[in-house]
């Protein structure tokens, strides 16, 4: 099969955009980078996805949510609360372990910062667009099972009030919404589908030109 190069493909994706405004997809996908890099995911990976291991799950997640306060208060933004995450990775290690061994498993957690792709996900009633987050990773065991994210910056993940059953028990808070993201980044979180296209071809074009 002909490999088809590079330029006609963007090419092809610049002809996809003509007949919308130019400018306005330019802004959009501006604040769609905006938004990625102001944001601090939380990622916990569950050893397998046996019940016993889920449980254990989300029995980390409420035991580092419940330190959240302790642990990145004080951040003023999302460099701030990597930074933070970074000098407590021990700390975080040390919280998911002993929560994991007060419950009768001797699995060792690895929590660590970096760059992760997620796909779309729902909190609440925003929707995070897909793509490249920084986020604190905490991997349990073989970390192989189910897995439960959140947003950790802004101060997006609920507390710990969530039942066990429910794995992907999150919520946002309006206030937090209002104070870290502009209108435009907030109507992004709420009108997914108004922006997919749009962000998906703007992603392709990204990674067309930074081969």
């Amino acid at each position: 099969m002909t490999k088809i190069p590079t330029a006609v493909l963007a090419l092809g994706l610049v002809s996809a955009i003509m007949f919308s405004n130019i400018a306005s997809f330019a802004r959009d996908g501006a604040e769609l980078e905006k938004l990625r890099s102001s944001v601090l995911r939380l990622h916990i990976l569950a050893n397998s996805d046996s019940e016993k291991d889920q449980e254990l799950k989300l029995m980390v997640r409420d035991a580092i949510l419940e330190k959240s306060d302790e642990l990145f208060s004080g951040c003023s933004d999302k460099e701030s609360a990597e930074k933070l995450c970074e000098e407590k990775l021990d700390e975080i290690e040390r919280i998911a372990e002993h929560t994991l061994k007060k419950n009768g498993c001797d699995a060792k957690a690895e929590a660590s910062v970096g760059e992760t792709y997620f796909d779309s996900r729902t909190y609440g009633d925003i929707t995070m667009p897909e793509g490249e987050y920084t986020a604190l990773r905490i991997e349990i065991g073989d970390a192989k099972g189910r897995n439960w994210w959140c947003v950790m910056y802004p101060p997006l993940c609920l507390p710990p009030a969530c039942k066990a059953e429910k794995s992907e028990c999150v919520a946002t808070d309006s206030d937090a919404e209002e104070c870290f993201f502009d209108e435009k980044q907030q109507e992004i979180l709420h009108n997914p589908r108004k922006y997919n296209v749009r962000f998906a071809i703007w992603d392709k074009l990204k990674e067309l030109f930074e081969r």
